[in-house]
């Protein structure tokens, strides 16, 4: 009988034990400590640097329990979240839309000689043009077409005034494809534009190309997809003869350096107008607009 009096007691100090125990631990699973929100996780990313000096070169120190941290604010009834980071973020876009804008040289596109139709289909392009029972087609994207610029200022940390910052140029790849009407497939070119600008001939006796051919193959008409199946001739080691002859057969359609300078800036203008389109989105949805 005492020994079951023992064993009662001793229970239900554990069972208090354990659920003082709970209790304490309680406030560690507080949501509001360990929602992975950015808002809560941001402060704890940063260096121990950050957080125990004195801020006198930003200006800034960071407050790890400040209550502003963790309670973000609803401005609208979108249910969203909006942070102090998402307003200063809708100014600086708000401030970048501007700045573009004036950059901007004209809303409407440039327009192509030669007679080329333009159809555009988001960043897609599309330029066509009919000769003496032929179809030309011509299609480019402006996504990644800006080539980077690595300067040694830039490298260094220099920052070149407004002024001197050189003009971004949008330089796209883009497909040249010919349709015959007798023939079963389309002939199709892969062209682009050498990263080092313009190339530059030897002796410069004559004007060089601003373009280059990268591959020739004959593909089915109307088919938007390059087949893998099909003959690709590569002109990495081409003899120069046949090279030159497909160069000839381009321009005699149209396609010369006239054509590619007049691409060049219409793409230039094409993905300046979708950057500003992309920020106007983005400060909308930063916004919640």
């Amino acid at each position: 009988m005492l020994k079951s009096v023992v064993r009662a007691v001793g229970a239900a100090v554990r069972v208090s034990s354990v659920t003082t125990s709970s209790a304490r631990a309680l406030p560690l699973s507080c949501p509001t400590l360990c929602a992975p929100s950015s808002a809560t996780t941001r402060p704890f990313t940063r260096s121990l640097w950050m957080l125990n000096n004195n801020g006198a070169s930003s200006g800034y120190r960071p407050k790890l329990f400040s209550s502003k941290a963790f309670t973000p604010s609803l401005s609208c009834g979108c249910g969203g979240l909006h942070t102090e980071g998402d307003k200063a973020f809708g100014e600086f876009l708000s401030d970048e839309i501007k700045e573009e804008r004036k950059l901007q040289k004209t809303k409407s596109l440039p327009k192509m000689s030669g007679g080329w139709e333009l159809e555009m289909n988001g960043t897609e392009a599309k330029l066509s043009r009919s000769i003496a029972g032929e179809k030309v087609i011509v299609t480019f994207n402006v996504n990644n077409s800006i080539p980077p610029n690595f300067e040694e200022e830039a490298e260094q940390g220099q920052q070149k005034p407004a002024e001197e910052e050189p003009e971004l140029v949008s330089t796209p790849n883009f497909v040249v494809e010919v349709t015959k009407q007798a023939a079963k497939h389309s002939l199709v070119f892969d062209c682009h534009f050498p990263e080092d600008e313009i190339s530059q001939g030897e002796g410069g006796e004559e004007e060089s190309d601003i373009f280059t051919i990268r591959e020739v193959s004959f593909q089915p008409e109307g088919d938007s997809d390059w087949k893998e199946t099909s003959y690709t001739l590569n002109t990495d080691s081409l003899d120069w003869a046949l090279y030159d002859h497909l160069m000839d057969f381009l321009a005699d359609r149209g396609v010369d350096n006239t054509f590619a300078d007049e691409l060049m800036e219409l793409s230039t203008a094409v993905e300046h107008q979708e950057y500003i389109k992309f920020l106007e989105d983005l400060q909308g949805f930063v916004k919640c607009n």
